[in-house]
């Protein structure tokens, strides 16, 4: 019989290089949600690849290297992939939002939606996860949003469809401890809370008083990524300050 006592060993990742140093994918790093991961992983001593349209206006601060892919076009993405042979974490933080009510639906904010969302989280999933070591990284932005909100019926279905992969995934690659999970927030405190095509659908304040910051998803997300949260995947997290109570 075992007399140990005392706490347990902390755990170690299985996945860091020989340097200690892990590296990350981080989509839409330029702004939000993207730019407060990547500085929190950044701060970790995370290296960081991150992708987007546009560069952020100055490299933050630590082992960063910017990408530039438009990640609604496959073959862009799939190259960008190419280019990240080391890559053991991805995190998909790339999105906008487009609201049209029942009846003024438009098919090409629908389809350019779900290609960033989406399309574009399948073939990183698909070109990264087989290349990640044992104990890799998934983490999917989500939202609240994808369990349904009116005047947002487009953009929550791609929000939703994201659980559904990530469950997939994370089914598949468990045996190899890799882990797959969203990470869904309410109104954050982000540039999209004051995009003018979401003009008719206006960010409702949580019943916290306050929008959710930009810093919070990124420590969860960080915690997600680390190896106290190698028992939890296929899950869809939900912060939203009381919104969905």
């Amino acid at each position: 019989m075992s007399t140990q006592t005392g706490p347990a060993p902390r755990p170690r990742d299985r996945h860091c290089a020989q340097d200690g140093r892990r590296h990350a994918l981080v989509t839409g790093c330029a702004s939000g949600i993207g730019a407060a991961i990547t500085a929190r992983l950044l701060t970790g001593g995370w290296r960081v690849t991150g992708v987007d349209l546009r560069a952020p206006r100055q490299d933050p601060p630590g082992d960063f290297r910017y990408a530039q892919a438009d990640l609604a076009a496959t073959d862009e993405v799939l190259r960008l992939c190419a280019n990240c042979p080391d890559v053991d974490t991805l995190v998909h933080a790339a999105g906008f939002m487009r609201v049209n009510p029942v009846g003024a639906f438009r098919p090409e904010d629908g389809e350019a939606m779900w290609r960033v969302h989406v399309q574009a989280a399948e073939t990183l999933i698909d070109a990264l996860a087989a290349r990640m070591p044992d104990g890799g990284r998934i983490v999917l932005i989500g939202s609240r949003t994808a369990a349904g909100a009116a005047g947002r019926g487009q953009y929550a279905a791609t929000k939703a469809a994201l659980l559904g992969l990530a469950r997939s995934c994370a089914a598949e690659l468990a045996p190899r401890g890799v882990t797959v999970n969203v990470v869904a927030p309410g109104a954050t405190d982000t540039p999209m809370l004051a995009d003018p095509t979401r003009g008719g659908s206006p960010p409702r304040l949580p019943p916290i008083g306050r929008f959710i910051r930009t810093d919070e998803i990124a420590e969860l997300v960080a915690y997600l990524l680390g190896p106290y949260a190698a028992a939890i995947t296929g899950q869809q997290i939900v912060v939203c300050g009381g919104g969905s109570l």
